[in-house]
């Protein structure tokens, strides 16, 4: 597979949103503008995850396919399609984030994550060196948004919570730090894409170096 070089410049916020995109869809599409918009993010890399350490591997696409859903859904200039998990080898979180901060050390990372995540994160392998690395931005989700709020996590984290009307200042916080933020709730769903057998069409297209 070819890449193409994503340019970074220093002081460049990116929002890196993890996932199987199994197969990627509208939803993803919308939460991403949404955190661009409420961010005042440059771009969003979405880290197509070889497997996530905590989804049965039963019923996951190769991630080739996986990959290429992914690049079809892209239709932003603003997001950059990576398999850098893949070619770091990393499966967990924490990991991929200590790479990425030691390779781009001038760069703003905020990890964004769905209200869904959050109400599970101390599941995750070592949690709070993920919260102690990047600002989290919790985007909303159909049934949880109210629960994330509530979490264990959210407790944990609350000294660091920001304010949604704060939003372009996230990127620039010192971690912990923490945010809900606010809008319309996208009820698109992997697993009823799936379930319908609706995988889009795509053809795997070059992704970005990082």
């Amino acid at each position: 597979m070819t890449r193409r070089r994503e340019l970074l410049t220093p002081g460049l916020k990116v929002g890196l949103l993890g996932g199987s995109f199994n197969p990627a869809h509208e939803g993803h599409l919308h939460l991403t503008r949404m955190c661009l918009r409420a961010l005042g993010l440059d771009r969003v890399w979405w880290l197509v995850s070889p497997q996530n350490p905590l989804k049965p591997e039963a019923g996951m696409a190769p991630f080739a396919k996986r990959f290429a859903s992914a690049q079809a859904m892209a239709h932003d200039p603003r997001i950059c399609v990576t398999d850098i998990e893949a070619r770091l080898g990393t499966s967990y979180t924490a990991d991929t984030l200590a790479a990425l901060s030691a390779r781009h050390p001038d760069i703003r990372f905020v990890w964004l994550m769905g209200a869904d995540n959050m109400i599970g994160l101390p599941r995750w392998r070592r949690w709070r060196e993920i919260a102690g690395r990047v600002p989290i931005a919790v985007y909303p989700r159909p049934g949880f948004t109210l629960k994330a709020r509530l979490s264990p996590a959210a407790a944990a984290l609350r000294a660091g919570l920001l304010d949604a009307s704060d939003g372009p200042l996230l990127a620039d916080t010192a971690p912990p730090a923490l945010m809900f933020l606010e809008g319309p709730e996208s009820r698109h769903s992997a697993t009823e894409i799936r379930n319908r057998g609706g995988w889009p069409a795509g053809t795997v297209v070059p992704s970005r170096k990082l």
